[in-house]
């Protein structure tokens, strides 16, 4: 009988149950490697989710303006939020609040200000959060010593007026100017709105004359005049003062325990959060 290379058949036999083993642990150490990972990966969404059901200091609303914009709004107070940089998409944060202002790359275009002290760096770095870049712009401002809200045209912010400069947060954006109905576009002219009159998905906050904040993102897209429209019907009682523009088009962004909008997926530099 002739045998293979002159391989006796036990030895061959040993050869293919070693081969054989070999295969079944490195099946073996696959699949616990791949469990540790699915394990891993719902352990961190468990703990966004955690995060995010934590967060009850807000009331959620989803309405339809009559002119076929749908808004959905975060109202809570001011002292429930904080600037965050995320360097993400906000659905995918597990952190309840909408996008911020304008950023290029990983810099802050938008003054995003907390107790002095900007969100994205040191104050003498480019895209900090120090300054509105380019322009004075409409910025929504958090005075803590007077529990109140304001928004106040500045550059730079060492411009802005508050009580207490060691509690107190900015964002930057674009005046709204909801109390002047005749001069609200100029404005906006004045301070470089982006796409005005385009049809975008759009973002913004507002505050009324009881010092409640409202974060609000689109669902429709739309002009800034139709957004600001849509605002001001759907929150007609409310006894809104004033507010501004946020970043916008792939960049409106909302996620909280009842909905999740993530614009066009694309991460944004920072987002004002809901923490309580």
């Amino acid at each position: 009988m002739n045998h293979e290379a002159g391989m006796p058949p036990g030895s061959r036999r040993k050869q293919i149950i070693i081969v054989v083993s070999v295969f079944i642990a490195v099946i073996a150490v696959a699949a616990v490697i791949f469990m540790l990972l699915v394990q891993s990966l719902n352990q961190k969404s468990e703990q966004k989710n955690n995060v995010l059901d934590s967060v009850s200091g807000y009331t959620y609303l989803a309405a339809e303006a009559t002119n076929g914009l749908k808004l959905h709004i975060l109202k809570t107070k001011p002292s429930n939020v904080t600037l965050e940089v995320i360097s993400n998409n906000v659905t995918l944060s597990g952190k309840a609040g909408v996008n911020g202002g304008f950023f290029y790359g990983t810099d802050l275009m938008s003054l995003a200000v907390i107790g002095g002290h900007p969100v994205n760096g040191a104050k003498s770095d480019y895209g900090s959060g120090w300054e509105n870049m380019k322009y004075a712009r409409g910025t929504l401002v958090w005075d803590g010593k007077s529990d109140s809200l304001s928004v106040q045209v500045v550059r730079q912010s060492a411009e802005l007026k508050i009580k207490d400069v060691e509690r107190f947060w900015a964002q930057g954006g674009i005046s709204m100017s909801l109390g002047d109905d005749a001069g609200w576009q100029a404005q906006t002219l004045a301070e470089a709105a982006p796409f005005p009159d385009d049809l975008r998905l759009r973002s913004g906050a507002v505050y009324d004359d009881k010092g409640f904040l409202y974060l609000i993102v689109s669902e429709t897209p739309g002009t800034l005049e139709s957004f600001r429209d849509g605002i001001k019907e759907l929150l007609d009682d409310q006894g809104l003062v004033d507010g501004i523009f946020l970043d916008g088009d792939g960049s409106s962004q909302l996620l909280s325990k009842e909905a999740a909008l993530p614009g066009d997926n694309r991460p944004v530099v920072q987002m004002i959060r809901i923490m309580k």
